[in-house]
């Protein structure tokens, strides 16, 4: 183990790069902010949609009433703005220009900066979305009154899924050691993750298999879990059981990141000024 892989090393490596992470966007508020009312648009159709179904059938669809789509879907702004993290589509820049090769002289693993830097940007962006957050609740009136210990488990439930799909988005982009584009396996996982997640629609609008499926792999628990924690009635025995599946699957990433990056840098070659 390297000075720079011990706990303190590390620890100091995400607090300097995280702070300058939030200097440099700071710098970007308004293209930060123009990022997130891009986001708007998604939820906004998604809530519009589901809200009618709900007024068509009654006032409830899938368990969810106007108020608590509109309590989903806000929170789902939060959480989707805690899951923006590095895009394999960067792997190909950093390869073909010679980015890779600086990070590779580093002492420690690139996916460390990554980490540090988009989790320093999120407190640029958590800034920005509070005034807005603030604005979808008068205007879509949300039913949402979360106990203390939800409250709690969300506040680490987000970064546990934003450490989750780190690992696995960063083991999609490590295909660009191997070959030169990676758009069309990224597309598939997206459309996986859309269907799978909760990102979509919440998982008990859709079929029954497609919720078994959802929880067997790692989108469920970037999205609809932590969501949930705050909007649904979970319990504390289905609270812990998520946090545990978020630490599982942080597992299984880490585990096949390392793997997939001894052959990937066996394999690099790049070019580069």
């Amino acid at each position: 183990m390297s000075v720079m892989d011990r706990p303190r090393a590390l620890f100091d490596q995400y607090r300097v790069v995280a702070r300058i992470a939030m200097a440099v966007q700071f710098q970007f508020r308004m293209r930060n902010l123009m990022t997130l009312v891009g986001f708007l648009t998604e939820p906004v159709v998604y809530l519009a949609v589901w809200t009618a179904v709900a007024n068509e059938r009654g006032g409830s669809v899938g368990g969810y009433t106007p108020g608590t789509l509109a309590a989903y879907f806000i929170v789902w702004t939060l959480v989707r703005n805690m899951n923006v993290v590095f895009t394999p589509y960067g792997f190909e820049w950093r390869i073909r220009s010679g980015e890779m090769s600086g990070q590779l002289l580093r002492p420690t693993h690139p996916i460390h900066y990554d980490l540090a830097f988009f989790a320093g940007w999120k407190v640029v962006w958590l800034t920005m979305w509070l005034p807005i957050a603030a604005a979808l609740v008068l205007v879509f009136r949300p039913t949402l009154s979360p106990e203390p210990v939800e409250i709690a488990v969300f506040a680490v439930a987000i970064w546990g899924a934003y450490l989750v799909r780190s690992l696995f988005q960063w083991l999609i982009g490590m295909v660009t050691f191997f070959t030169t584009r990676v758009a069309a396996l990224f597309e598939i996982y997206i459309v996986a993750e859309l269907m799978l997640s909760g990102r979509l629609v919440p998982m008990s609008l859709m079929p029954p298999w497609v919720q078994q499926v959802s929880a067997w792999t790692p989108f469920k628990w970037t999205f609809g879990f932590p969501i949930e924690v705050l909007v649904g009635d979970l319990g504390t025995r289905a609270l812990l059981l998520g946090l545990a599946t978020q630490l599982l699957w942080i597992g299984i990433g880490a585990g096949l990141l390392s793997l997939a990056w001894r052959a990937a840098v066996r394999r690099y070659s790049a070019v580069g000024n």
